[in-house]
């Protein structure tokens, strides 16, 4: 099997592409190192299409392992013949691999093989002839019973039915014509349970096509089920399903067609239905998983571009109503200032207090900018400051930003070992306040830190395939990391672990050896780090900047092996005079590479995340009670599904603009949006929205 020749077929490339990936992957190179290093090799590929490279790679490679299994089996029966070998090893798909198996796959015993015990085999292959001279019963006398001969004979020719290659193709494909999925009530459910059934209700009557079934109704549907709230059917159009059949195995209207015909019957309700039925269900929930895990990847990799603030000294709250606003100050580098509780909101109601302890603070750390988290008492907690600042300091007012910051996924950092590590002298609330105030700061810093599955920018990502959906997700902060580059000078080591090639022991020697000898003056200084090899700096050394070094080149997205030609071409940059990249083309240096050397010459350390943004939510609206139809309103994008996306209104209760009121626009994760509230649905405290402008 030419596995780079198949590759290049099912992904559209050519096999001179794939063979360089595959090439690249093996000698340890890294996806975003390859996309960004190695375009000349691979036809400038982007990530996500040496991902699939890489994936397709992967299954080709575990399929042909699948076969030395699946031969070695075959070979001990003594069936192996050279025609069935040549099948095997030329096979291309894991489904029609395991069909050709399937009659040498050992089994526990079936009523077919008691049968073939009781040596009505001979019974079973005449009945197949459907000679219609043949008398049934009367053959069938000669194995004593009459009716358990002929039943056995039928338990034979439908499990040989049910093994054919030809009988699983006919079904499966009428599966994917016609195949339903069918959900029934459990109606025997205690109180309790009859109460929690209530959040699937729209699903426990569905009846429609499994092709046009949304990914996120299938995953709630299959939800409800493993919940036992309701069961699952999945049916192909049985009358046809049994034509198909029929035009395979019946040859005539004699006795012995008759008794062929229910043997098929038996097999496809008993034996073909149920192994299609689980195949489709496996297959649409693995098309399923995968569309949830790319629309969760998709996501993540927007939350950890959203723009940051820089070093900034940055005021945190942590807002609460009881237990009070934690409230942390922060550094430009990040670092923990100070930190105590004020208590504006009711019911302890120390509002003056917390408004002197408020200007104190902002006032005594010359404080530049406010985060305060997006949880219980967001609202409110930011009323309260913007109050302040107008009454008390109107200049303050103007030039102190406030935002408001995403709390997702802070109380697992919380309450990690990173954070027991990072404050080990602190609670829970003071780690959680701090993590608000640095994701203001540099949102990708401080998200690398929480496991992507806990900062909520997915749905249904407990009920997906756990191993794809961590690839992915590990995957895309790799990409982002890589993509957005990090100073090796103050990277945290959790940060460094994304960066291509270095991992979690490199990252910590590169930490403890900068606390030991004091900033990188370069790059090059990197290889004095333990463990660090030649081919690990080749993968990581272009993703690594360094501020303020002795070359300025180690400060942007310029790989070291490629100095050389980037000083020519700055020296023809200085000079004024025009540059034409191809004259600079050499066998080393192809002209994607001085595209890319170019575009950093011109701009050096630009961070590629857009600059931040102010955002207030309107003054008219505080509660649901508030909203009304109609109305325009502000809001920010909290989640993306494939059925819409939720809109954080500044109420605690997100809106839905449902993708068919998007009319094919596209909006990000935290985007700024202004909305209509088309309808409100108090009960279910459901807002449904549409975007205007």
């Amino acid at each position: 099997m030419n596995i780079p020749s198949i590759i290049s077929r099912r992904l559209s490339l050519s096999e001179k592409q794939v063979q360089a990936v595959i090439g690249l992957l093996r000698e340890g190179a890294t996806i975003p190192f390859i996309a960004r290093y190695r375009k000349e090799r691979t036809g400038s590929l982007d990530e996500v299409q040496i991902a699939a490279v890489e994936a397709e790679n992967a299954k080709l490679e575990e399929l042909e392992h699948r076969k030395e299994t699946v031969l070695a089996t075959i070979e001990e029966q003594g069936q192996l013949s050279d025609e069935l070998r040549a099948r095997i090893e030329t096979c291309e798909d894991a489904v029609e691999l395991e069909d050709i198996y399937l009659p040498y796959r050992p089994h526990r015993k079936t009523r077919a093989d008691k049968a073939r015990e009781q040596g009505l085999q001979p019974l079973a292959d005449l009945l197949l002839k459907q000679d219609p001279r043949t008398d049934c019963r009367r053959e069938a006398q000669r194995y004593g019973n009459t009716d358990e001969a002929l039943q056995g004979a039928r338990d034979i020719i439908a499990e040989q039915i049910s093994m054919d290659e030809r009988s699983r193709n006919a079904v499966r494909r009428e599966f994917s014509y016609t195949a339903m999925i069918r959900t029934k009530e459990i109606n025997q459910l205690t109180e309790q349970r009859a109460q929690e059934a209530m959040n699937y209700r729209e699903y426990k009557n569905v009846d429609e096509p499994l092709k046009r079934i949304s990914s996120h109704r299938l995953l709630a549907i299959r939800r409800a089920e493993a919940e036992g709230f309701i069961r699952v059917d999945i049916s192909c159009d049985q009358e046809k399903a049994l034509d198909k059949l029929a035009r395979l195995w019946l040859r005539n209207n004699s006795n012995a067609a008759y008794e062929v015909e229910q043997a098929m019957e038996d097999s496809y309700k008993r034996l073909l239905k149920p192994a299609i039925e689980t195949e489709f269900a496996a297959s649409s929930k693995q098309k399923a998983d995968a569309e949830a895990i790319r629309v969760f990847a998709d996501n993540l990799r927007q939350l950890l571009l959203e723009s940051p603030l820089g070093q900034k000294r940055v005021l945190a709250l942590d807002p609460g109503f009881r237990t009070g606003c934690k409230l942390v100050c922060l550094s430009a580098q990040g670092d923990l200032l100070y930190h105590t509780a004020i208590y504006p909101h009711p019911p302890v109601n120390k509002k003056s207090e917390a408004e002197a302890e408020l200007m104190r603070v902002i006032l005594g750390f010359t404080v530049e900018a406010i985060a305060i988290g997006n949880g219980t008492a967001s609202r409110e907690t930011e009323t309260f400051v913007r109050g302040v600042l107008k009454n008390s300091h109107k200049q303050l007012a103007k030039e102190i930003p406030v935002f408001v910051v995403s709390e997702s996924g802070a109380s697992v950092y919380s309450a990690s070992k990173i954070a027991r590590e990072e404050f080990p002298d602190e609670d829970v609330t003071v780690r959680g306040a701090v993590s608000i105030g640095r994701r203001l700061m540099d949102p990708l810093a401080e998200l690398v830190k929480i496991d992507p599955k806990s900062i909520g920018v997915g749905q249904y990502q407990h009920d997906v395939d756990q191993t794809e959906l961590k690839k992915s997700l590990d995957q895309t902060v790799e990409s982002v990391v890589n993509y957005v580059g990090v100073d090796v000078n103050t990277a945290s080591k959790h940060l460094l672990t994304y960066i291509s090639g270095v991992g979690p022991v490199l990252a910590q020697n590169i930490v403890n050896y900068r606390t030991e000898n004091g900033a990188f003056a370069d790059r090059k200084s990197l290889m004095k780090v333990p463990k660090m090899g030649a081919k690990t700096f080749e993968q990581c050394a272009g993703f690594l900047r360094i501020a303020g070094g002795t070359n300025p080149l180690d400060n942007t997205a310029v790989h070291p092996e490629s100095y050389a030609v980037a000083a020519v071409l700055q020296k023809a940059k200085v000079s004024g005079r025009e540059v034409r990249l191809a004259d600079y083309v050499t066998e080393q240096v192809g002209l994607p590479t001085l595209q890319d050397i170019w575009h950093e010459l011109e701009k050096p350390s630009r961070d590629p995340r857009e600059q931040i943004e102010e955002f207030c939510f309107s003054d008219q609206v505080h509660t649901l009670d508030d909203l009304q139809e109609g109305m325009t309103l502000p809001g920010i994008v909290t989640n993306i599904s494939n059925f819409g996306a939720f809109v954080d209104l500044g109420i605690h209760k997100d809106g839905l603009i449902h993708v068919s009121q998007l009319h094919g626009r596209t909006l990000s994760l935290h985007q700024h949006v202004q909305v209509e509230v088309l309808a409100i649905d108090r009960e279910r405290k459901r807002i449904s929205l549409k975007p205007v402008g």
